[in-house]
């Protein structure tokens, strides 16, 4: 910090130059094409695309996990590939939160992006490094919230953009504070290289630990519907308040709130339709609000333990409802789905010692308030500071 207050002293005491992003970078909209663009799975040639899911909203990286490919007569420009350098940038969304959100590019990749996707490359009077710092600071992000409207479908264009101002200080300061800001994202990614390490060790432990034989001496296998009741709430999203008094379940991971209360209770709940099915569960002991689409299981048998069939319900039943569904995607549950799921139940004993170690991993990679979910949110909050002190400058007259 001192080595950057020298250069600052040296090369801009009287302050630093604020242009618009427009007269210091180009900004490029992505390719457009229709459905019958589409690649197939034994197309050859084909394009890779970059959409908005390809860049992850909580860390501000890129992702390889959904890729679309188009067939290799889609027309594209040469500045419509991504290179060293620049800024991948969602233009255009249905949902706000992707809009603004942004990628920087470390190679060259052979990929091109989308027509709601967009490129940020920068003149040699801008390291574009640093811009990526701005771009994703929370004066970029007041900026979009006061100056895109709330459409259907929010539009990032160049008029918007380009109008952005940004400062502009001499280089030796844009790299220093690049370096800076820099080291708190490389600690980051390492925490989180390891957070993932631990949830496949996790992952791996669940899985032996939950590899029952139906001959297992002492395991007996029932159906969900032998030892729960299982219904749905009469609640909707709207129902829903930022301050209510008890937990709202919906079909979300996200845990609403409401001031009136339909079950008290412990219980297992999951998402009966949408996205999130068979892959969203929560675990709620006491007064709770429910979504009407979605399902709470409450264990009415005391041999088994809520927080055992919690975490294998939570490891198994996606899988269980994939094999067992109609169709190859699984959009809604059917209620003879869960009446049937089988389920392992080895005695309590057991029971118990499988639900202390999955605590005990759960608590390391899951929990917001202590080990590394909770390092990795320090950190993150530490980059977000000095993110903002650092990019603050006195304009020059």
């Amino acid at each position: 910090m001192s080595k950057l207050q020298e250069l600052i002293k040296e090369l801009c005491p009287e302050g630093v130059e604020f242009r618009k992003l427009g007269e210091v970078c180009e900004y490029i909209r992505g390719i457009t094409y229709n459905k019958s663009q589409e690649a197939k799975p034994n197309d050859i040639n084909t394009i890779k695309v970059l959409r908005a899911n390809n860049i992850s909203v909580s860390t501000n990286t890129l992702n390889f996990s959904d890729i679309k490919e188009v067939i290799s007569t889609v027309k594209y420009k040469k500045e419509q590939k991504l290179y060293k350098g620049d800024i991948l940038i969602c233009a255009g969304s249905g949902s706000k939160e992707h809009i603004g959100k942004v990628a920087y590019i470390f190679n060259d990749i052979d990929y091109t992006f989308g027509g709601f996707m967009a490129v940020v490359r920068c003149s040699p009077n801008i390291t574009s490094r640093f811009l990526f710092h701005i771009l994703t600071s929370k004066s970029f992000n007041d900026y979009l919230n006061k100056t895109i409207d709330s459409s259907t479908i929010n539009n990032l264009n160049s008029r918007i953009m380009g109008n952005f101002e940004i400062p502009l200080p001499p280089l030796e300061i844009q790299n220093e504070i690049v370096r800076i800001l820099d080291a708190f994202t490389a600690h980051t990614a390492e925490l989180q290289a390891e957070l993932q390490a631990r949830k496949e060790q996790y992952e791996y432990y669940r899985n032996k630990l939950f590899t029952f034989d139906e001959n297992d001496e002492g395991v007996k296998w029932m159906k969900l519907n032998e030892f729960a009741e299982i219904g749905t709430g009469s609640s909707n999203t709207q129902d829903e308040l930022s301050d209510g008094l008890y937990p709202f379940f919906v079909r979300s991971q996200i845990v609403r709130s409401k001031n009136e209360y339909e079950f008290d209770e412990t219980a297992i709940i999951t998402s009966g339709d949408g996205v999130g099915v068979g892959k969203i569960f929560h675990y709620v002991e006491g007064k709770y609000a429910l979504h009407q689409r979605a399902y709470r299981i409450h264990i009415l048998d005391n041999t088994v333990m809520p927080k055992f069939f919690f975490y294998y319900m939570r490891s198994e039943f996606y899988n269980y409802i994939t094999k067992n569904a109609f169709s190859s995607s699984v959009t809604s549950i059917r209620k003879p789905m869960l009446l049937n799921f089988p389920v392992p139940l080895p005695p309590l004993s057991e029971q118990q010692r499988i639900v202390s170690i999955l605590d005990k991993f759960e608590s390391l990679v899951n929990n917001l308030s202590e080990g590394l979910p909770a390092e990795i949110a320090a950190v993150q909050e530490q980059y977000e500071y000095y993110r903002n002190k650092l990019l603050t400058f006195k304009r020059k007259s």
